[in-house]
Formats: structure tokens, sequence, C-alpha cells
């Protein structure tokens, strides 16, 4: 205890800033996200925007994975002039941005101002890494790297169980108050205590440093070992955000969760009011951030269990949890068993997204670990891209209820007006409802039984198996013949 409060002693104010910035911008971030894709698609009814599955995947894979592109360039920005002036940019389109998205009603408009929102996230992101590393030596680092990896996750967490309370309580708008609230603090946070880190000021031209990151990065894709690598982990990535991408519309479409609101209120009505909504149910949110509590709760004692375990072993090993995880949140419509399927999906998590950056740079040669640690952001890129693809054309051709009650709705031949503006998907429902002779419950039902849309855990298991198995044969034939060389 002694010895950990001496390294904590070590680090300077501007690391313990950094740190709590990156609270603020987690909360933010993963305020928003853990509930976009149903704000993107519910009813307008409920002050949503009724876009459709598709509409939702493309605009959410296509962002985020121009998120983490950006960061190629945006460090090169902070390098030439100056981290503090950079963070101020960052902090100031961040904050704007979540606001005209909150204020944006059409597509075009809300796609443009996430865009926005991205750019806000590329500028902060490499900054604060590189805070972090140069306010670490080799005696800190490892702690220092841990307490921020754990800031991450708690930041995570709080974002979602803020915005899931207020917007159940005050609308939908609230989220994205919220979200550039976090945003300002930071803002203050800088301009107040952040103190600019001893940095090596980069004079050249803005163009130059862009081709020479590029040049690195290409450097660094010639190893064939790594691409290969880079190429099996896109399904990983792929797999992995289904959780956030599709995984609440599943449960708000499909999933019972009065049961588990029911159970809570049994032995402790406030403790179910805390985490219920006022129908007597969870928000999808809720239970999808268990994802995180659960990494705040047994990250160290996961990483202690396959600290033995070679990187790839270990992937794999987690993508199999992962992959069996999935196949259990989508394969029913009973909320303990969605819980338990996020349980599982998050201990393979533990086990095999740390394990990829270790991996990274085990395998890069003596003094091209950072060269080769810059590459880690592409699959995570690609693998973002095509999340959104299944999340968006392929859930809403085999899942999605909606597009499932409209099939139901002209296989019999009834007469409802299509969904628009003034005709919701609320509507739609009531009047297929009152036209079948039937209630909201027994609607869903018909529709489960009927279309199966809990198979779309069949399409989300196989691209982990397949991973797995890409994994097993690299690890056999492309590791195994450059050990024997």
């Amino acid at each position: 205890m002694t010895k950990l409060s001496t390294v904590f002693k070590k680090f300077p104010r501007t690391f313990w800033v950094a740190n709590t910035m990156e609270l603020f911008e987690r909360w933010a971030w993963y305020g928003l996200f853990a509930v976009l894709a149903l704000y993107l698609t519910q009813s307008t009814d409920t002050g949503a925007l009724g876009f459709t599955q598709s509409q939702k995947g493309i605009m959410m894979g296509t962002v985020t994975a121009i998120l983490y592109l950006l960061p190629l360039f945006t460090g090169a920005l902070a390098d030439r002039f100056g981290y503090k002036k950079m963070l101020i940019i960052a902090f100031v389109v961040y904050s704007l941005s979540y606001l005209l998205m909150g204020q944006a009603r059409s597509y075009v408009a809300v796609y443009l101002t996430f865009l926005m929102v991205a750019v806000g996230a590329a500028l902060f992101k490499p900054i604060v890494s590189a805070t972090v590393a140069k306010t670490t030596d080799e005696t800190t680092s490892s702690i220092g790297f841990g307490l921020f990896y754990m800031i991450v996750n708690i930041g995570g967490f709080i974002g979602p169980v803020f915005s899931s309370k207020l917007r159940h309580i005050y609308g939908w708008h609230i989220v994205f108050i919220m979200a550039a609230s976090a945003i300002a603090i930071n803002i203050l946070l800088t301009l107040i205590f952040y103190k600019e880190p001893g940095r090596v000021k980069n004079t050249d031209p803005f163009w130059s440093s862009i081709w020479k990151s590029l040049k690195n990065i290409i450097t660094a894709l010639s190893d064939k070992k790594l691409v290969i690598f880079l190429i099996i982990m896109i399904g990983f990535w792929t797999m992995f955000n289904q959780l956030f991408y599709t995984l609440p519309n599943f449960i708000a479409q499909w999933v019972d969760t009065s049961m588990i609101y029911n159970w809570i209120h049994g032995f402790s009505p406030d403790l179910a009011m805390a985490f219920g909504t006022q129908k007597g149910t969870i928000a999808p949110e809720m239970l999808v951030n268990l994802d995180a509590g659960f990494i705040i709760l047994f990250q160290i004692l996961i990483s202690f269990l396959v600290m033995r375990l070679k990187p790839v072993n270990s992937i794999i090993t987690g993508i199999v949890v992962v992959s069996v995880g999935i196949g259990f949140a989508f394969g029913t419509d009973n909320g303990f068993y969605v819980i338990l399927g996020i349980f599982i999906f998050s201990l393979g998590e533990m086990a095999s997204s740390p394990k990829f950056t270790e991996y990274i740079g085990r395998i890069a040669p003596k003094n091209k670990e950072a060269l080769y640690m810059g590459t880690s952001f592409l699959p995570v890129a690609v693998g973002n891209l095509f999340a959104g693809i299944f999340s968006g054309p392929v859930y809403q051709s085999m899942s999605d209820k909606v597009s499932l009650l409209e099939h139901e709705v002209a296989k019999r031949g009834l007469h409802i007006p299509a969904i628009s503006e003034k005709f919701t998907q609320d509507s739609y429902f009531k009047r297929a409802a009152e036209l079948m002779h039937t209630n909201q419950h027994g609607l869903t039902q018909m529709l489960w039984n009927t279309y199966h849309p809990y198979r779309i855990w069949i399409l989300f298991s196989a691209i982990g198996v397949i991973t797995i198995i890409a994994l097993f044969l690299y690890n056999t034939f492309v590791l195994g013949r450059v050990k024997k060389a």
C-alpha cells in the first residue's frame, strides 16, 4: 500500500486533469451512444426520429468508422499547434455539435451533426492518450494506464445511467444537453488546470506531418503477419459492436423486461424505480450498460486468469466466450437470459480486447512498437463500418419488428396507412393490433412465433466462429512458420 501511494504521488497534476477529462468525455459519448440506436429508430410519438434500421446502421457505422480513422490526422494537428489549443478547439466543436444534433430532425442534418461530434472526439482522443504517456515514466506507466482504462469504463458506465433516467423524465433533448454540459466542464478544466506536457514541437508543415503518418502506417502494413491479423480481427469488432448497434433495438422490440422490474420490485421498490421506467420495465440501455459494470468489477480478476496465456490464445478464448454471450443475448425474449448473455459477453471481452493491443505490441520489431500500434485502429474502424451494415439492412430484413409487421399486414391484405410524420410507428402498431383482434403483447408474440427474429443470433455468432477458425489457422500456420524460421 505504501508503494502504491508513493507511485500516486509521482503523477503530476496534468495526469489527473487528463483522466478527469477522459471521464467526462466518455460520460458524454456513451451517454449518447448507448441510446443512439433507440433515438434514431423509435416512434416520433416519443420524441425520437423514426428512421429505419437501415438508416440507423449506415449512420452509426460510417460515422464511427470515420471517428477511428481521423486520429491519424488529428494527432499531427496536436503535435503541430499544441495540445492545449487543440483541446479547446476539440471541446468547443464537441459541445456545440451535441447541442446541434439534439435540434436536428432530418436524416441529413442528424448525420452531419453526428459527424461533427465524431470530429470533436477524434481531435480529443490522441491528445489525452499522449498526455497520459508523457506524464508517466517506466515506474508509473503500468499503474497510470491501468487507471486510465478504469476511468474509461467508469465514464462509459455513468453516462448511460444518467441519459436513461433523464430521457424518461424530461425527454430525448435532455440527453444532448447532458452530453454538451459534460464536455463544457472539460473546457473549464483545460482553461484553468491543464498544463501543456513537455513535448518536442513539430515545426514541419501540416501536410508533411500527415504524409509521414501515412508512410509509417504503410511501412507497418508491409508486415504480412500484421496485416493478416488485422484483417481477421475485423470479424471480432463487427460482432462486438452489435452490443451497441443492435441489442438496444432488439431488447426494445422483443424482450420482456417487466419480469426483471417485478423481481427487483419484490425486494426493493426503490431500487426498481431507480433502475426501471415508469412503465414497469427496464430500459434497454440499462441492460446493455451492465457490460461496462461487469468490466469495472471483474477486469482485474479476468486479466489475472489469462495472464499466462499467449495473447493469441487469450484472444481466441475470449472470442469463443463473446460468441456464446451474443447468442444468449439475441436468442431469447426473456430478460434474465439477456442479462446472462451480456455477462458472458463481458467475460469474453475482458479476456480478448486488452490482449489485442498487447499482441500488436509484441509482434512489433524493436523500436517500432509505436509504429505498429498506430495500425490498431484500422480493424476497429472497418469493424464499425461492417457492424453498421449488419445492424442496419441485415437486421431490418431479418428481425426488425416494424418491417416484419408491415410484411404481415401486406400478407393479410389489411389496409393501414403507411408510417409517416402524421401516422407514426406507434399508431401503425395500434391499428394493426386492432385489425388482428389482439393487444400489443399478443401482436409481438405472433410476430415472434411467425418470423423468428431471434435467429439473427446465428448470424452474429457465426461471425465469431469464422473469426475463431481464422485465428486458429493464423496461430498454427502463420505464427508457426515464423517460430520455425
